[in-house]
């Protein structure tokens, strides 16, 4: 995805925050940043094999927290 996608799919998060965390993720190797040069340069983030491997429990944890909130 690019940088603007991931910023539209998550409201309300700043752009600082997003840099912060997308560097976070890609030093913890769950996020690879790709760079095709151009004008202007487009930046795209992909998951890693590693990133790709959390899904199963992302997606459960999803799931619990939407039971959760059903019963509050």
């Amino acid at each position: 995805m690019r940088y603007a996608d991931i910023g539209k799919a998550v409201p309300g998060l700043s752009d600082r925050l997003l840099s912060q965390r997308l560097r976070e993720l890609e030093d913890e190797g769950l996020v690879e940043r790709q760079v095709e040069a151009g004008t202007p340069v487009r930046v795209t983030y992909c998951l890693t094999e590693a990133g790709k491997q959390l899904d199963p429990v992302l997606s459960e944890l999803k799931s619990w927290a939407r039971r959760w909130k059903k019963a509050g």
